[in-house]
């Protein structure tokens, strides 16, 4: 049996579908919204603020963790702290940089803010 999915013709198209805005803020809001994400969100503001204040992160790249950093500051195992950064990655929330075998993530500062922007005017 196929199932026809037919849009509400009583709103109006703009309000029907969903503008890549608002997937991006669900994105964002459902990455935020388990707490172990959140708890990684400020290991990596940590981090950061940890390597700034000992002058590393001077030539210009923000400072950021590698997996191991991570586990370390958040007690979880590889392979949760891997699940966990593939949707904040995903979310916009987190940069992941490869080098060689290792994966660097730090946050985006700018799309935080997006975030709590977005949100302030959706509420």
């Amino acid at each position: 049996m196929t199932v026809v999915d037919f849009p509400d013709i009583s709103v109006p198209l703009s309000q029907n579908s969903m503008s890549s805005r608002d997937a991006s803020l669900d994105r964002a809001l459902h990455a935020i919204a388990d707490p172990t994400r959140r708890r990684i969100l400020r290991a990596l503001k940590e981090g950061a603020l940890a390597a700034k204040a000992a002058g590393k992160g001077a030539s210009g790249v923000e400072p950021c963790l590698c997996a191991g950093d991570i586990e370390e500051r958040v007690r979880l195992s590889q392979p949760t702290i891997s699940h966990h950064m593939a949707i904040l990655t995903k979310a916009g929330l987190v940069e992941a940089t490869r080098r060689g075998t290792w994966r660097w993530y730090r946050r985006d500062e700018k799309a935080i803010r997006g975030v709590v922007k977005t949100l302030r005017g959706k509420l």
